[in-house]
């Protein structure tokens, strides 16, 4: 193999970790590049009726109802989770959840992490692949950066209550559809209800817009005290920067600094 090619194979499987293929399945090599084989007349009839009802000039193409309409299994696990009473039955109800597809690529479940009695909430949008390898939210870089962040206004993990908006690595650490945030809200909401949290923080637009019903930015959400309604009691919510774009964006650390002090500010109000 000469430098080149090796050079390129190197950058390929670069690429494949990146998206989220960190495995190999089947004993026999692929050639994905080969031209396909030409089918046989039996098979090119069988092919050519399967495509004759797509050819009326009048057809129309719609998504399928299910990408229109909340994700069914998300409808039905909604009024069987009243019945979970605590924190540690509702992760096994989420590991025994069937119903969001994300959990078919994934390696693990990241239900949370830190203090099931703590008063502080953050909430994410999704697993990285660090959190999917160890079963755990904000363990990577970014979640480093969330614990220094913490750090600076007196917390630690042992104070706070870390989670995502869902619990399964997106291949390739895309964005989480509707229908996979669809699938896991009432999960995340039965969570909230049975954390009883005294403050929850929001880490980045996606979590923010999701867990406030709202299509305002990030930049607009941000370093403003908004009221989440969990049965009946208002939970004063926060919607700051994601770790993760800090790190993208070292300029904004100064805003999220704007946010933390009223997190620390709330929070010894709430103590007095």
């Amino acid at each position: 193999m000469s430098e080149s090619t090796a050079k390129n194979a190197s950058h390929l499987l670069a690429w494949y970790e990146a998206m989220g293929v960190d495995e190999a399945i089947g004993e026999t090599p692929v050639d994905r590049f080969a031209a396909p084989a030409a089918p046989s007349s039996s098979e090119s009839s069988a092919e050519e009726r399967k495509r004759a009802p797509a050819a009326s000039p009048d057809a129309r193409v719609r998504p399928p109802k299910a990408a229109r309409t909340s994700p069914p299994a998300a409808s039905a696990a909604a009024p069987s989770l009243e019945e979970i009473e605590t924190l540690a039955d509702l992760e096994k109800a989420v590991a025994a959840f069937d119903g969001c597809a994300l959990k078919r690529t994934a390696k693990n479940t990241c239900f949370a992490r830190g203090n099931d009695k703590a008063k502080v909430m953050l909430i994410g949008e999704a697993p990285g692949r660090d959190e999917d390898l160890q079963g755990k939210p904000f363990v990577g870089r970014a979640g480093r950066l969330l614990d220094k962040m913490l750090a600076t206004i007196g917390l630690d993990e042992n104070a706070v209550y870390i989670t995502n908006t869902i619990y399964w690595r997106p291949p390739g650490n895309r964005t989480p559809t509707a229908q996979e945030i669809g699938a896991c809200m009432p999960f995340l909401t039965r969570q909230i209800e049975l954390l009883e949290p005294q403050v929850i923080v929001l880490l980045g637009g996606a979590a923010a817009k999701s867990v406030l019903d709202t299509t305002d930015g990030i930049m607009r959400l941000r370093g403003k005290w908004k009221l989440y309604n969990a049965k009946g009691r208002d939970i004063p919510t926060l919607a700051t920067l994601h770790p993760a774009y800090l790190l993208r964006t070292p300029d904004a650390k100064r805003l999220a600094w704007r946010d933390l002090l009223m997190l620390k500010a709330r929070l010894e109000e709430l103590a007095q």
